[in-house]
């Protein structure tokens, strides 16, 4: 049987590896809409590919140029934010919600209020409208299926039981690239070495994420809104080869793991097929070559980041919203050389002291307090800057 799929966020490295299984599965997937940000030549390359219905870019000013590498298709054009929520809100059998940072939030929501299958890999969603956005999900009867690889994981080990049975949820994190690195080599860090993660290829963005351990932190924030089980029940542990994506231990003490390659492939799969299995053509897990899978705890005197994620999510509020948006500005402005390596999480603590706003109620509330975080992190950036 053939279904249908929109994937918002189609240039980016999850939307690619979520085309890359659909390119091997041909008669099973119809593409509806693909967006991206801008890209106008790779976005309407993949809709003449894919043979998609509508092609949309976040950024108004590439519709232009969009419809230009477009002329001559049956395939519509669209631009602007609008036009995401509208591609949100395709009826499809499945939406991939790939749009990384707060620019996702509102699609991922008119894609919740529809209702339908959604793949979740947007972390902000969760982090900065968690409430909100489950509240959504329950109104519309919607389906959230986790797609980030320590979330699937997760959700694979709860499956068939119950989680009124689980004593914890272990996140398993790699460390980054500087893991082994004192508090003097990290005030070094340059932005080309915190962008070569040892186990993962992503984008820029979660990949600065996963150096400072935010990432982390923001899964950790996420795990708590999709598995209730209770902040004291959810634990990080660092385990450097990125083989065990995640584990859950139940009251009897059994522990079940998910392992898998470091490819997030894997965890797509497992989201375009549920509840069923789909082939891959990934490298099989050779246990006896890859030779030890070695855990560690986290360092929270050198990578902070967990410790302010976990805070700000005791403090509930508009706390996780505003660490998000900080976090954004801080990582941007480090990727641009204004700020250095640690100075990233130190903005982040800066906002949070500063700011502080009534728990938001709606979208609308949430991107407020977004916008008026990052004012707050544009100014502590001032006081981080390189000279």
């Amino acid at each position: 049987m053939t279904r249908s799929i929109t994937i918002l966020g189609a240039t980016g490295s999850i939307g690619a590896s979520t085309l890359d299984l659909v390119r091997s599965n041909p008669d099973k997937w119809r593409v509806g809409a693909l967006t991206a940000n801008c890209s106008a030549d790779e976005l309407a390359r993949l809709a003449r590919a894919f043979g998609a219905r509508l092609a949309v870019v976040g950024d108004e000013t590439c519709l232009g140029d969009l419809k230009a590498a477009l002329a001559g298709t049956t395939i519509e054009a669209a631009g602007g934010s609008g036009a995401l929520r509208d591609a949100a809100r395709i009826p499809v059998d499945m939406t991939v919600a790939a749009i990384v940072g707060c620019a996702g939030l509102a699609p991922v929501m008119a894609a919740a209020e529809r209702g339908g299958t959604i793949a979740l890999a947007n972390k902000e969603a969760l982090v900065s409208a968690g409430e909100i956005l489950k509240s959504a999900v329950e109104r519309s009867g919607a389906t959230l299926l986790p797609t980030d690889s320590e979330h699937n994981a997760i959700f694979q080990c709860l499956s068939g039981n119950s989680i009124a049975d689980v004593r914890r949820i272990i996140l398993t994190a790699s460390g980054g690239p500087f893991r082994t690195l004192d508090a003097d080599q990290l005030k070094t860090v340059t932005r080309e070495q915190a962008l070569k993660h040892p186990n993962w290829e992503m984008g820029a963005k979660i990949t600065i994420d996963s150096a400072t351990m935010m990432n982390k932190g923001l899964e950790f924030i996420e795990a708590h809104h999709l598995f209730p089980v209770g902040l004291d029940k959810i634990e990080i542990v660092v385990h450097p080869q990125s083989i065990v994506h995640s584990m859950v231990e139940y009251r009897d003490r059994s522990t079940l793991a998910q392992l898998g390659p470091s490819d997030m492939r894997v965890p797509i799969a497992s989201c375009l097929a549920w509840p069923e299995r789909m082939q891959t053509e990934l490298k099989p897990l050779n246990l006896a070559e890859i030779g030890q899978l070695t855990f560690e705890p986290t360092n929270e005197t050198l990578f902070p980041a967990t410790r302010i994620c976990r805070e700000a999510i005791d403090a509930g509020g508009a706390a996780p919203a505003i660490l998000n948006a900080a976090n954004e500005i801080a990582v941007a402005a480090f990727l641009d050389g204004q700020i250095g390596f640690m100075d990233i999480t130190a903005v982040v603590e800066s906002t949070l002291s500063k700011y502080t706003a009534d728990a938001p109620g709606t979208l609308d509330d949430v991107l407020h307090v977004d916008a008026q975080a990052r004012s707050y992190a544009k100014e502590a950036l001032e006081s981080h800057a390189l000279v």
